[in-house]
């Protein structure tokens, strides 16, 4: 009655909803949701580490607001982070640990849990060996958790079958690194964008998946005086490409011969760093005869940039005195990643630019924490870039943390891939799955469904009932992101503290203290590896002892320093007691045999999946701003729901004519391996003919049935931005194909070519 009458009078009867109050840390804020207390901390979803503040009210996370002290984002947040409270309580959150009977999940005590799985795990290695036990991790855990998980996954289940879900988007610029500088790294930094004359973004589209870096770029003009030349390359005219001064819509796959080409006019017109050459760097001569495959006529027939183009984004790029290179999953995720990040390197070793302001190439990292898990997490490498196959590396790390040598594993085992190929095989029994969520994120789904139906046991370790954790025998419910205490590695190495600021869901765990009780299951492996520890600062004591000395060095780190100066790059010692912004400066070597960077050759190969009459588009796969990978965090969010509630199809204006379709048309996408049903349209000049761009985050339109089982034989990354494919419309059932009449060929595909790569990868040479 008093809401009519106040209706009736015009008053506004919502004004205490939406009332404002003054808040003494952030000025207003809604009067509903005023938090008690603000806690500093850093966002937990991409790897650009920005940092925030947590509200806190009556226990519960209501506000995020950008901290306007750090350096990454100086108070900006995107979409992502200013809404990242509101899935800390979602629906979807996992209350504790859980064990399936008669097919539905029923909450038990983790002792419970904890003894089902270490009893299952202990049979299973008793019958089959204990590499029948594989783990796959994730990017999105604190660094001290990888580092505990990994210690007692290698040493603790003595298995050296696991991964991360890292090598699906980060593993190329690891081995592109590893080849060109002997150690993974970044060697730039964020203040690279703002200090470079030319800035050239390969396949990342930094407006829609790493947003704060536009404002670093923003400033370069405040800090030069004048604006940046940015070049673009990108098979689709992203919302990045909207930045550019010059465009280079490659042809899908083409940026490794791009690179080439750039390398050959460099050296053709003179334009390189003679003296930057031959005093820091190894292996040129070799590679300018190689490079002489790439003239500008045979580079602008493979990429579809014309020579003049070439010869003008060469001049400008070799001609500044600063020129910075930056990329994403465009290049990384392809079966030629990792040379494309040699190439990328090669270019800029070129020309100089490694190891001063605003010249480095530079990959931007797709999650929170992949270079804590790179650095610390025992996949691909002995924590602090040590080698599996070096005696004297083994040695030192056993010495460091008190465990006999012969524990430490003398090789890498399997990569995520060959994981899943293993549980074909049956040589892998269990499975245990730790944040991440492959039944959407993994390519060539109907392959992995069918491979994980195989297990004997699967566990999975998250905060949210994701699809993988439908499928699960165990779950054990995991805090999440602001219910924990502990540091995220950005991509420019730095190092932020995430605080602690509510308590825990329900019942659930830190994924360090579950890995922690985890290990008092198995006879005398918590003495040996965690005797003494409570808490993550004892693992990131440790980890600060194992990494003394290495390249990714946090030796002079604490939290409450890195805190203070918010966040620090390694590496940090007494050397450098405040972080170093860039490696490979004239006084610092290269972690490979000759001290120096080395120019690495490949040629490009051409798609091995190409287009052909029965699919004759090319699927691109991406993320898109207001979502996060599978959406088990982002999917729970109102705000970011309703802008991207389902996945679409972005399609030309030439191919929609043929297929007779308009955008808010429904169509179907079909591959060699599968079909995807029901996908919005959306034409637009941003994709060229001839291709097709669809969004992969979504369940509901599972574009990852369609891609493929190719891998880059170096990082074991997948191939997902290249897929040939059919479209399908009710107006045009053969598809955009103009074809009179069905035939029994018309859904064929001849996979002769491509089947040897997709196939019997766990052969394959592993780098480490």
């Amino acid at each position: 009655m008093i809401k009519k009458i106040k209706n009736f009078l015009g008053l506004d009867i919502k004004e205490d909803k939406y009332a404002l109050v003054d808040d003494p840390f952030f000025g207003k804020v809604a009067k509903a949701k005023a938090p008690d207390k603000w806690v500093r901390s850093t966002c937990g979803y991409c790897g650009v580490g920005c940092g925030l503040y947590i509200g806190v009210k009556e226990g519960d996370p209501v506000y995020v607001k950008g901290d306007p002290d750090h350096p990454v984002n100086r108070g900006t947040l995107c979409p992502k982070g200013l809404s990242e409270h509101e899935m800390v309580r979602a629906p979807t959150r996992l209350p504790g640990a859980m064990i399936k009977r008669n097919g539905a999940f029923n909450q038990v005590s983790w002792d419970e849990a904890f003894q089902t799985v270490s009893d299952k795990f202990k049979q299973i290695q008793a019958e089959h060996g204990k590499k029948s036990v594989a783990v796959i991790s994730t990017g999105q855990l604190l660094t001290e958790e990888f580092y505990t998980l990994g210690k007692f996954v290698q040493m603790g289940l003595e298995t050296n079958n696991y991964d991360g879900n890292t090598t699906l988007c980060m593993a190329s610029a690891v081995m592109g690194y590893k080849q060109s500088f002997g150690s993974d790294g970044p060697p730039g930094c964020y203040e690279d964008f703002s200090h470079a004359e030319v800035i050239m973004l390969i396949g990342a589209n930094i407006a829609d998946n790493h947003p704060i870096l536009k404002l670093h770029i923003a400033r370069n003009q405040k800090v030069r005086g004048k604006k940046p030349t940015i070049i673009v390359v990108d098979p689709r005219h992203s919302k990045t490409a909207n930045m550019a001064d010059i465009y280079l819509p490659v042809k899908p796959r083409t940026d490794l011969a791009l690179i080439n080409g750039l390398c050959y006019i460099i050296h053709e017109q003179g334009w390189m760093d003679e003296k930057f050459i031959n005093e820091r760097t190894a292996g040129y001569r070799e590679f300018i005869k190689e490079i002489q495959k790439y003239p500008p006529q045979e580079t602008a027939h493979i990429t579809g940039i014309d020579v003049k183009t070439l010869y003008e984004v060469a001049r400008l790029y070799a001609g500044a005195n600063a020129a910075m290179s930056a990329w994403t999953m465009g290049v990384n995720q392809s079966a030629q990643g990792t040379d494309t990040v040699s190439a990328i390197v090669n270019l800029a070793l070129m020309t100089g630019n490694l190891g001063k302001p605003g010249g480095s190439p530079m990959s931007i990292t797709g999650q929170c924490n992949a270079m804590g898990t790179r650095e610390s997490g025992f996949t691909s490498s002995i924590p602090g870039y040590r080698d599996f196959k070096n005696p004297s590396d083994r040695a030192e790390y056993a010495r460091i943390v008190g465990v006999p040598e012969e524990l430490v594993p003398s090789q890498r085992g399997y990569a995520y891939p060959q994981i899943i190929e293993g549980i074909e095989k049956g040589e892998i029994k269990a499975l245990w799955v730790v944040a991440t969520n492959p039944l959407v994120s993994y390519p060539d789904q109907p392959r992995l469904r069918k491979a994980l139906a195989k297990l004997d046991l699967l566990v999975v370790q998250d905060s949210f009932m994701s699809d993988t954790a439908e499928l699960a025998d165990v779950l054990f419910g995991a805090a999440t992101w602001s219910e924990k205490t502990g540091t995220y590695t950005n991509s420019e190495r730095r190092c932020n503290l995430a605080r602690k600021s509510v308590p825990n869901y329900k019942d659930s765990k830190s994924d360090f203290h579950i890995v922690l009780e985890f290990s008092k299951y198995f006879e005398g492996k918590h003495e040996l590896l965690f005797k003494g520890w409570k808490e993550p600062e004892d693992a990131f004591e440790e980890w600060k002892r194992v990494s003394k000395g290495r390249l990714c060095d946090y030796s002079g780190m604490n939290y409450d320093k890195i805190e203070k100066l918010g966040g620090i790059q390694w590496p940090c010692n007494d050397e450098y007691p405040e972080g170093t912004p860039r490696l490979y400066t004239p006084d610092m070597p290269t972690r490979n045999t000759e001290g120096r960077p080395k120019f690495v050759f490949t040629d490009w190969e051409p798609l091995p999946e190409d287009v052909c009459e029965a699919f004759p588009l090319i699927l691109n796969t991406g993320r898109t701003v207001e979502q996060f990978h599978t959406r088990t965090k982002t999917g729970t969010i109102k705000i970011l729901d309703d802008l991207a509630p389902e996945a679409w199809v972005e399609l030309n204006p030439a191919d929609a004519k043929k297929l007779q379709v308009q955008s808010g048309d429904r169509i179907a996408i079909s591959s060699p391996r599968g079909r995807v049903e029901n996908v919005i349209v959306r034409v637009t000049e941003v994709v060229r003919e001839g291709t097709i761009f669809v969004p992969f985050h979504f369940n509901t339109q599972l574009v990852n049935t369609l891609t493929q089982s190719l891998f880059d034989p170096k990082s074991f990354e997948p191939n997902y931005k290249q897929t040939a494919v059919q479209l399908h419309s009710e107006k045009v059932p053969e598809g955009i194909l103009l074809r009179q009449k069905k035939s029994a060929g018309a859904l064929t595909f001849d996979r002769s070519a491509v089947t040897k790569k997709e196939t019997n990868i766990t052969n394959q040479a592993v780098g480490n």
